[in-house]
């Protein structure tokens, strides 16, 4: 007996327009998913939609830091698509690096915490409102965290704590939205080959003060990860994943 063709899941990306974004979108879009590409510029997301085939793609120019631009960009999901079953918080920033943490500037400090912290909670709260709603009730949302979420680098500290709190974020989602069938798993990368990190490959600011070129890692295999999270069933999730290049110095970072 022939089998009905499956509806293809949708994922809504944000950060979608380079780097881990970008990827992950290539690598979901091969696997048939249908994808909602956020990010502040829309020549990026095109970009990014170029090199997806077979796909269902809708790309959407906001910025997750702005309240109002996070609400337009779930109302024209919903009407590309009227399910959600992936959100992936992924737009972030580094802030100034090499700032001492003395001279750091307050808006610095807040442009990295409203865009790493508050735009994640505000993509999510979205995510969450529609997952809860939807029938069948459910689906998944994946943070985008990082190594700093357990070990800081020098002059890092916008950065790092935002990281720290999402962890908070995804465990507080994790338990909340279990009454849905809303599961949140976290992914924390070191050192994925982007172009927001081609100074590792140059040198790098360690623990003591030197500047040593660190080890980087493809891409493509973060994006895997992603994906292995993004397919499971809701019954199963990965809470937390760490992918790093296997030579980095990150355990005992220090």
């Amino acid at each position: 007996m022939t089998q009905p063709p499956r509806t293809p899941r949708v994922a809504l990306l944000t950060g979608a327009g380079s780097g881990i974004g970008r990827a992950v979108a290539r690598e979901l879009g091969a696997a048939g998913w249908d994808l909602v590409l956020a990010g502040r510029r829309l020549p990026a997301l095109e970009e990014t939609r170029a090199g997806i085939e077979g796909a269902g793609v809708l790309c959407v120019a906001a910025d997750v830091s702005r309240a109002g631009d996070v609400e337009r960009l779930f109302r024209e999901a919903a009407a590309f698509r009227p399910r959600l079953d992936l959100l992936l918080n992924n737009a972030g920033t580094f802030g100034p690096g090499g700032v001492p943490f003395d001279e750091l500037p307050l808006s610095a400090w807040q442009k990295v915490v409203d865009t790493n912290l508050t735009g994640a909670f505000l993509c999510a709260q979205a995510a969450f409102r529609r997952m809860k709603a939807q029938d069948p009730r459910g689906g998944r949302i994946i943070n985008n965290g990082s190594v700093s979420a357990h070990a800081p680098r020098p002059s890092s500290a916008p950065y790092t704590a935002t990281k720290h709190a999402l962890t908070g974020l995804t465990k507080s989602l994790s338990l909340d939205g279990r009454p849905y069938r809303i599961a949140c798993g976290q992914i924390d990368i070191g050192n994925a080959a982007t172009d927001m990190t081609e100074r590792m490959r140059q040198g790098v600011e360690q623990a003591d003060g030197r500047v040593v070129p660190e080890p980087v890692m493809d891409v493509a295999d973060v994006a895997r990860t992603v994906r292995h999270m993004a397919e499971l069933p809701l019954e199963a999730n990965v809470q937390f994943a760490t992918v790093l290049a296997t030579a980095m110095p990150f355990v005992g970072r220090g």
